[in-house]
């Protein structure tokens, strides 16, 4: 690997952006929002059952559009009931934008919001020191796995929390994705980095198997568009490379010949689909519904 790659998670503002293009080349939102319309109300239909609070636990809750969108499937549910909504995040720019988005939206009176700037695994080590093992109704860890180091050890503590007739979904790329292909292939000859690792749903699942965890595993279609990826010079398609190898610049620091391979690959059909003269990349995502 040349020297001058490094990760994509030195530079914090190119990430910020970069994953910014993927969500607007992306349908990634779409695709949540269709699990949470069509799936998530029969998920969610007995969590509250004779309970007069509903205590939900959003675990890497970044900027808090999802997490607004799965409260008001609760509130359609249960009607009225209160709900105490607790949010681990690391990044006190994500929590301030969370703030901001619960401010300007309406129908939240019912719900208590607090948020906690940590790490999922600082949030397990604080709940582990002062025992304070608090039972929660629903938790929800939407794209964060990828940066915890002990995943089994993650899993195995949330499950803990888990209250009767509840659930915890996780939502993060299928192993059938584009994703799952390129990390595989291309993985060890991309820049390494501590904060995050490669994983999709089908080394979490094969992980829920060991720990004898019962879960239900939905895929559903989602694709990124990265037409620009292979004009040369354009800005959004140079972002979005630096986001599909987690490489910073990667046009630019990349090996001629991997470089070549990838954008080759990445045209191929088991990556991605050509449709109306555009490239679409498969981001596939898993919805994996885990169980008391």
């Amino acid at each position: 690997m040349a020297s001058s790659m490094r990760s994509l998670f030195s530079d914090h503002n190119r990430y910020v952006e970069s994953f910014r293009r993927f969500l607007n080349s992306s349908t990634e939102h779409q695709c949540m929002q269709e699990f949470m319309d069509k799936k998530l109300p029969g998920i969610i239909a007995r969590i509250g059952d004779r309970k007069s609070e509903i205590k939900i636990l959003s675990i890497g809750g970044g900027a808090g559009e999802i997490d607004l969108q799965i409260l008001s499937k609760v509130q359609i549910q249960y009607p009225g009931i209160h709900i105490n909504n607790e949010v681990v995040e690391p990044s006190a720019e994500q929590i301030a934008k969370y703030k901001e988005l619960v401010a300007k939206t309406s129908n939240l009176e019912n719900i208590k919001f607090a948020w906690h700037k940590e790490t999922s695994s600082e949030y397990q080590n604080r709940i582990i020191e002062k025992k304070e093992f608090q039972k929660w109704d629903f938790i929800h860890m939407i794209q964060m796995l990828y940066y915890v180091k002990d995943i089994p050890a993650t899993l195995k503590f949330f499950h803990t929390l888990l209250a009767t007739n509840a659930k915890m979904l996780i939502i993060l790329v299928s192993g059938v994705s584009g994703w799952d292909k390129l990390w595989k292939k291309y993985g060890s000859r991309l820049p390494q980095d501590d904060l995050c690792q490669y994983v999709t749903s089908s080394d979490l699942t094969q992980m829920l198997d060991k720990l004898g965890i019962k879960y239900e595993c939905y895929d559903l279609l989602s694709t990124m568009d990265i037409s620009d990826c292979f004009i040369d010079g354009n800005e959004n398609g140079e972002l979005l490379c630096d986001f599909l190898t987690e490489t910073c610049n990667f046009n630019t620091t990349a090996p001629p010949d991997l470089k070549a391979e990838i954008m080759k690959d990445l045209q191929e059909s088991e990556f991605s689909v050509k449709k109306e003269g555009k490239v679409l990349f498969n981001n596939s995502l898993s919805f994996i519904v885990v169980e008391t």
